[in-house]
C-alpha cells in the first residue's frame, strides 16, 4: 500500500507514518499544496496513491479544499472509483458539519485525533486497503 500523509503538524504526521509504515511505503507533506503537487506528479507517473490521510485544519490552503483539488486531478486523469486513492480525513474537529462536508467533498472516511491505531486498521481494512 502507498500512503500519503498530509499533515502540518509534526507529531501528529509522525505517529500516522509510524501507525502506516507497517502496510507499505508513506511519504509526508507538510502542506496541501505540497499534497496537490505530489499527487499530481504520482499520477503522471502512474504511481497512484492508495491512500491519503489528510488534515482538514492546514495554514494556507485547508484540508477540504485539498481534498476538493485531488478529486478534480483524479477526475482530469479519469481514473475510475476503483484506481482512486482513499481519502481518510483526519482533524480535532468532531462536528457534524465538518464531517458531512467532507463526505460531501467526496472523502471515503473520517478519523478524529488523536489518531486510534485500532480505529485507523478498522478504516483500512473497510476500505479494502488491507487484509487481516
Amino acid at each position: 500500500m502507498k500512503s500519503l500523509v498530509v499533515e502540518d503538524d509534526l507529531i501528529s504526521r509522525t505517529v500516522l507514518k509510524e501507525m502506516l509504515k507497517v502496510f507499505g511505503t508513506v511519504n509526508c507533506v507538510t502542506n496541501g499544496f505540497e499534497a496537490i503537487t505530489d499527487v499530481e506528479n504520482a499520477l503522471t507517473a502512474g504511481n497512484y496513491y492508495d491512500l491519503i490521510c489528510l488534515d482538514i485544519m492546514m495554514p494556507e490552503m485547508d484540508g477540504q479544499t485539498v481534498l476538493k483539488k485531488i478529486r478534480a486531478i483524479e477526475e482530469q486523469y479519469a481514473l475510475v472509483v476503483d484506481s482512486s486513492a482513499k481519502i481518510l480525513m483526519t482533524s480535532a474537529l468532531n462536528d457534524f458539519d465538518h464531517i458531512r462536508n467532507s463526505y460531501a467533498n467526496l472523502c471515503d472516511g473520517y478519523l478524529v485525533k488523536p489518531i486510534d491505531k485500532n480505529r485507523l486498521v478498522l478504516e483500512l481494512r473497510k476500505l479494502e486497503l488491507i487484509q487481516q
